[in-house]
């Protein structure tokens, strides 16, 4: 399944410990940080989680990102740009 990553210029090694989680088949990244960004935003239909980089992205994305997920009932994290605070978020949501 692929996960849509939102915010932050640059992953680092993020996107490959994303992948080595079981079912994630893909990464799709959004860098979220100008406010066209939202328009570029589209969900597909069997995406496991969205994980919004919150350092890293702008406001009105972020809260279009957030109904756009709610809408599709799709499990959404907020986390920091770091892998810590990314797998500290998805254990706490159970999606690893």
């Amino acid at each position: 399944m692929p996960v849509v990553v939102i915010g932050a210029d640059y992953l680092g090694g993020i996107e490959k410990k994303l992948q080595s989680i079981g079912g994630v088949t893909e990464v799709i990244h959004i860098s979220g940080r100008k406010a066209s960004a939202k328009n570029k935003i589209s969900l597909p239909k069997k995406t496991a989680f969205v994980l919004v980089m919150t350092d890293f992205v702008n406001h009105q994305t972020a809260e279009t990102v957030k109904c756009m997920a709610k809408s599709q009932a799709i499990p959404l994290v907020f986390a920091k740009r770091s892998w810590r605070s990314v797998e500290e978020k998805l254990s706490a949501g159970k999606l690893l």
